[in-house]
């Protein structure tokens, strides 16, 4: 590879666009128009606007982003995560025109991206499911006929796509139907396949994702584990890594299971598999595959110092990766995602433009952001402004890391999640690690 055209926007644009030239590579950066503005484009070597606002008109046109790349003599791209980053087809367009995807196999994308394809692989591979249908579906009448082998509740779930769209918790039969309508209608919405399928419902768990690599022939690594139990509708608030909860045995049995699935698979690149963990029971399910680079990477990186940006870049220049096993993890990090939101008025978006930006500074702290005093947040897109990602000796100095550096982050012109995050490490529950992924609403009620 000497080329690489990045397919995204915002702060994990220009994660990509440094990691592509601390390895020497060339860059090519995409944009809309109401991102002429974003300094991802300023950092790459070349910079080309491919349409208006709306997604489908840019970030998720891969016709115009494959022109691009051809016409600027291209001979990779890297997708980031969200718009193109599972996107199949557009896998399989790179390679038809002979353009690398910095990222799985349009089969190990397809397989994974099927909730129900993944479920039925996991169990072939001998990693625990959590009860649910074999199925998906998008007839209701089908699918409440799938009820009574799993009990309610039932949670809804998209089969493409993630994100909580299409997710939907149903206590009772009364309330299927209506509920299942709307998780169908906001998938197609959102994925264009408005198929979902049931899963037994856990109301107290906690969501644990291992960082996986591997390199197509069968052969992957883990990088430990995250805890993302702490979210709100579905979506992650703060990452931590490694889990507060888990012991060692459980700890070197999730993270076999999510290498056996990654080698199952043949997978190439990176990647992550998400379980649901029961700590009452100690009993762990896998959920879902994300088949791209996650937000919250940065926390990984933190705790075993790996670069994974550059790993994928190795990956899929067919160069080994730069380790065979698992460094042992360093002390702990935890992200907090600062979003463009109100907090105190239910998070509700809060666009427009950033008149102070002072983010702190200092020995284990990181912040990966695209934002500048003057930045202009638009409305089209993702509220994220930046990951804020502190390392500790351990959790409680972490904590009281994390606690000092958000109170020296200064925002102003937009509101932000900020003051959440600094109310959150105030919790006692928080500062034992006493949640469960409900935790947020519940509290707030």
């Amino acid at each position: 590879m000497q080329r690489v055209l990045i397919a995204n926007r915002g702060e994990i644009a220009l994660r990509v666009i440094r990691a592509c030239r601390k390895a020497g590579l060339e860059t090519v950066a995409v944009y809309s128009e109401p991102d002429a503005n974003s300094p991802h484009i300023w950092v790459a070597d070349t910079a080309v606007c491919i349409g208006p606002a709306p997604p489908l008109q840019s970030y998720l046109n891969g016709d115009a982003i494959l022109h691009v790349a051809k016409a600027e003599s291209c001979d990779a791209i890297h997708p980031g995560y969200g718009f193109l980053a599972e996107n199949a087809a557009f896998a399989t367009a790179c390679e038809d025109n002979g353009v690398t995807f910095i990222g799985p196999s349009a089969a190990s994308i397809h397989t994974m991206g099927d909730k129900a394809e993944a479920r039925r692989a996991a169990i072939r591979l001998g990693v625990p499911v959590v009860p649910g249908s074999k199925d998906s579906f998008v007839d209701s009448q089908a699918a409440s006929d799938a009820v009574s082998d799993i009990g309610f509740p039932i949670l809804l779930k998209a089969r493409s796509g993630g994100g909580g769209r299409g997710m939907r918790v149903v206590e009772n039969a009364a309330a299927f139907e209506g509920q299942f309508r709307q998780a169908t209608a906001e998938a197609a919405a959102a994925f264009g396949d408005g198929g979902v399928y049931l899963e037994r419902y856990f109301s107290r768990v906690r969501h644990i994702e291992v960082q996986v690599l591997g390199d197509g022939t069968g052969q992957a690594v883990h990088l430990w584990e995250r805890d993302c139990s702490t979210q709100r509708r579905h979506q992650k608030l703060v990452e931590e890594a490694l889990s507060p909860v888990l012991d060692a045995a459980t700890r070197e049995a999730i993270c076999a299971a999510a290498v056996s699935l990654t080698g199952g698979i043949n997978y190439r690149g990176a990647g992550t598999v998400e379980f649901l963990y029961d700590p009452a029971a100690n009993e762990f399910y896998f959920i879902e595959m994300n088949t791209r680079i996650q937000v919250e990477h940065p926390v990984t990186e933190m705790l075993t110092g790996i670069d994974l940006v550059a790993e994928q870049l190795c990956i899929a220049d067919g160069r080994s990766l730069s380790f065979d096993t698992p460094p042992p993890p360093s002390g702990h990090a935890i992200e907090f995602r600062i979003n463009a939101e109100d907090p105190a008025r239910n998070f509700q978006p809060s666009p427009g433009r950033i008149e102070e930006w002072r983010p702190p500074t200092g020995r284990g702290i990181r912040l990966d952001s695209h934002v500048y005093p003057g930045y202009h947040v638009p409305t089209f897109y993702d509220s994220l402004l930046g990951k804020l990602i502190v390392h500790g000796a351990d959790r409680p100095d972490a904590l009281a890391k994390s606690k000092l550096a958000l109170s020296r982050f200064a925002v102003s012109g937009v509101e932000t999640t900020i003051p959440f995050h600094l109310e959150l490490l105030d919790d006692p529950d928080f500062q034992t690690g006493n949640i469960h992924t409900g935790w947020v609403e519940a509290r707030a009620e």
